[in-house]
C-alpha cells in the first residue's frame, strides 16, 4: 500500500487535516500506517502539487489554523485508477523467523525465552486488533458493500494475529517435547 492512495481513500470520504488522518490510521486494522507524522504530512505536500487534493486553511481562535485536505475530480479519478490495477500479492517478510532460523546458538532455555518474548507480542497484537475492529471507527460505512469489504479485511488480520499465536505455541511445545 502505497500511503498516497490510501489517504485518497480516506479523503473520498470526507475532507480531513494531517492529524485527523494520523488519527484514522492509528485506529484502523485494515490500514495500519507504522510510518509517522512526517510521511503523511509530506505524502499531503505531494498529492497537493500533484493537484490531486485541494488545501484550505482554517483559522481558529481557540487553536492553531488547521489545513484541511479535500479529494479532487483529479484525485477520485487517480484513486480509481490505481483501485483498478492488478493486485499485488502480500509482502510477508517476518524478521523473527529469520532470526529463529538462526538460534542454533542458543540454549533451550534461551530459545524459549526468545519464543515465550514473541508470543507475548503477539498475543497483545492479537488483542489490540480485536479491540480495535470491535470498536469500529476507522470503518467507513457508506455503503454495505464497502462495510462488507472492510470488516472481511478486519477478519482476515484478526485471523493472520490468531493463527501467527497457535504457530508459535505449537513450536513452543513442540520443542519442549524434544
Amino acid at each position: 500500500m502505497t500511503i498516497q492512495y490510501a489517504i485518497l481513500g480516506f479523503l473520498s470520504r470526507e475532507p480531513l487535516t494531517g492529524y485527523d488522518l494520523k488519527k484514522l490510521f492509528s485506529e484502523s486494522v485494515t490500514l495500519y500506517w507504522s510510518g509517522n507524522n512526517n510521511q503523511i504530512y509530506r505524502a499531503l505536500v505531494d498529492l497537493h502539487q500533484a493537484s490531486l487534493v485541494t488545501r484550505v486553511t482554517e483559522h481558529q481562535e481557540s487553536g492553531p489554523s488547521r489545513k484541511v485536505y479535500t479529494i479532487t475530480t483529479n484525485g477520485l479519478a487517480a484513486l480509481r485508477d490505481w483501485a483498478l490495477t492488478p493486485p499485488e500479492l502480500p509482502q510477508l517478510r517476518n524478521p523473527f523467523h529469520v532470526q529463529l532460523a538462526w538460534t542454533a546458538q542458543l540454549d533451550d532455555a534461551e530459545l524459549d525465552a526468545q519464543l515465550a518474548a514473541y508470543e507475548e507480542e503477539v498475543r497483545v497484537k492479537y488483542l489490540m486488533v480485536r479491540e480495535q475492529e470491535s470498536r469500529n471507527t476507522a470503518t467507513p460505512q457508506r455503503t454495505a458493500r464497502e462495510t462488507l469489504i472492510w470488516r472481511n479485511i478486519a477478519a482476515n488480520w484478526i485471523a493472520f494475529y490468531e493463527n501467527e499465536l497457535q504457530w508459535v505455541r505449537a513450536l513452543r511445545a513442540d520443542l519442549a517435547a524434544l
